[in-house]
């Protein structure tokens, strides 16, 4: 037979299981330093004008 769930623990650990990963998540975007931050800013610029430079004018 299958095993019987309690649904409002279940509920609460998906719900703990979400707070969890959005901690992670915001973990990796807020936890970092001032020059890991720019540096990351340069990159993506760097791959923003790489990507304007190459589209083609018609």
């Amino acid at each position: 037979m299958a095993e019987v769930v309690n649904l409002r623990t279940a509920r609460k650990q998906k719900a703990r299981a979400a707070r969890e990963a959005q901690a992670e998540q915001n973990r990796t975007l807020f936890g970092r330093t001032k020059a890991e931050k720019q540096q990351s800013r340069a990159e993506t610029e760097l791959a923003a004008r790489r990507l304007e430079s190459h589209k083609r004018e018609d």
